[in-house]
């Protein structure tokens, strides 16, 4: 998969040319693949699944550096797991596996796409996968809130409350139950530490367990103690092998701890349930919910497969132990969440700076309007003979978007726009920027953050396309993102004023 620009159909002069490529191999956009594909939850800012390239996500993860490892353990949470951020902003998770556990690349991009068709909010969903090489990597969204694990038994400042815990267990029930629904119900070595928490606190079925962790190889890594008994007979995972670990998740849950599923069900089979419940929580749950909890844990952990409850199931009981619904997950996870409003920049805002920061479209329009072209000087090097008609058509298809631009007619500036991009003789910032901003005001913010980010290609150091990043992504509710855009924007106008290139 290249980059975010597209290389112009007629050759530029040499200098021109090698700095196009090298913006080429720096940015990296939100894809122009289709929506995302899958049943009525779908996410629609999720990216459409696509093919990584290693240098991008090299580039993303700072070299895979120790520092961005986010697995939790690696008996746990097998082969590593990184941090990392693309040119676009955006944070991914990068799952790095050996070529000894994936030695046909066409069956890895397989099993990769198969899983990459599945959008649901409660998945922290695949977006892309790279096989380059002897390189195997899958890409997903980064949830920055750590693990189920991590609070369940690694905590610091607080436990989790209990109705949380029960929020927890039915949106992962849920989870199950869309991806049983779509027709992969097959969940590999589901635990607490597959259970992940995005930026509002709410927890996520990782999408890393609907894959094998090798062609062939172990489905489970947890202890013996913990994996399904059918799977230590014959090595093979069944829907009614996810019941089982769900199950476990659901003691985990309980008791705070790990409890091995035999030991667990004696508990309850003697009624011990104030020994097996976790002492952290110092009585603050209700036992009419924690008997039904406790009750569906056994279903689940029944020796016999046929004996256990299917996801609908897990579902259906779950659902009317719901409390504290309209208290949000941050809050009773007693995390911070991003303010909405993105900080001030360090550096005082231009005109162009303090619309954006206002979200101000129409005022954005009318300062593009005044500036016209001026900033794309430099940005094409022509020679006579491209003064072609295709020339006269392509810029009278501009001047067309140009006149529906000023006029507010903004479907027909994108299309119009739209025609003088294909043919790729002449690189134009101010005509992505305009695009953007049309793009923006027809409620497409995914292509009015792409427009942006070629507007940065074909001119690196422009502030006006970090301002229309920073309005895109807010747009598509990256407010940590925008607010970095915006600062990026105002420092390249002050180092203008401080004798750069200028406007």
């Amino acid at each position: 998969m290249g980059g975010c620009c597209s290389s112009p159909k007629k050759e530029l002069p040499e200098k021109k040319q090698i700095r196009l490529q090298q913006n080429q191999r720096r940015s990296f956009s939100i894809q122009q693949a289709p929506q995302p594909f899958g049943a009525a939850e779908a996410v629609s800012e999720v990216p459409a699944f696509s093919e990584f390239s290693f240098a991008d996500l090299k580039a993303a993860t700072n070299g895979f550096s120790s520092e961005n490892i986010v697995s939790e353990s690696g008996e746990k949470a097998p082969n590593l797991v990184y941090k990392g951020r693309l040119q676009s902003r955006r944070w991914i998770a990068v799952k790095k596996f050996t070529k000894i556990a994936w030695p046909d690349p066409k069956q890895f991009a397989d099993e990769a796409w198969g899983v990459g068709k599945f959008r649901h909010r409660r998945l922290a969903n695949l977006i892309g996968y790279c096989c380059d090489g002897d390189e195997r990597l899958l890409v997903a969204e980064y949830m920055p809130n750590d693990t189920l694990a991590k609070h369940l038994f690694h905590w610091e400042n607080q436990t989790i409350e209990w109705a949380m815990r029960l929020r927890v267990a039915y949106y992962i029930a849920e989870a199950l139950e869309y991806c049983s629904s779509e027709g992969r119900p097959l969940y590999h070595d589901l635990n607490a530490y597959r259970v992940l928490f995005d930026e509002d606190g709410d927890p996520r079925l990782s999408c890393f367990g609907l894959m094998k962790n090798s062609r062939d190889g172990k489905s489970y890594s947890t202890n013996l103690a913990y994996t399904p008994p059918e799977y230590l007979r014959n090595g093979r995972v069944t829907p009614e092998s996810v019941i089982f670990s769900f199950g476990t998740v659901l003691l985990d849950l309980l008791s705070g701890k790990h409890i091995p599923p035999t030991h667990a069900l004696d508990m309850i089979r003697g009624k011990n349930i104030l020994l097996l419940m976790d002492s952290h929580l110092e009585g603050k749950f209700s036992t009419e919910e924690a008997t039904a909890l406790m009750d569906l844990a056994s279903r689940c952990l029944q020796y016999e497969p046929r004996d256990r409850p299917n996801t609908k199931d897990l579902v259906t009981t779950l659902a009317p132990l719901q409390t504290k619904t309209s208290v949000p997950s941050h809050v009773m996870l007693g995390i911070s969440k991003h303010g909405e409003t993105p900080p001030t920049p360090p550096h005082p805002l231009s005109a162009m700076g303090e619309a954006c920061s206002r979200m101000d479209l129409t005022a954005i329009h009318q300062i593009l309007v005044m500036t016209h072209y001026r900033d794309d000087e430099g940005t094409n090097e022509l020679s006579f003979q491209e003064w072609t008609q295709q020339m006269r058509d392509m810029l009278d298809a501009r001047k067309r978007g140009d006149l529906a631009f000023r006029d507010k007619d903004f479907k027909t500036a994108i299309d119009c726009y739209s025609q003088f991009l294909d043919v790729g003789t002449m690189v134009s910032p101010t005509v992505y920027a305009r695009r953007s901003l049309c793009h923006l005001l027809c409620d497409q913010p995914d292509a009015a953050l792409r427009d942006a980010m070629q507007a940065q290609c074909i001119y690196p150091e422009w502030p006006t396309a970090f301002y229309m990043q920073a309005v895109a992504l807010a747009k598509l509710n990256m407010n940590s993102d925008s607010a970095d855009m915006l600062n990026e924007a105002a420092g390249l106008e002050k180092k203008r004023q401080n004798g750069g290139r200028g406007t």
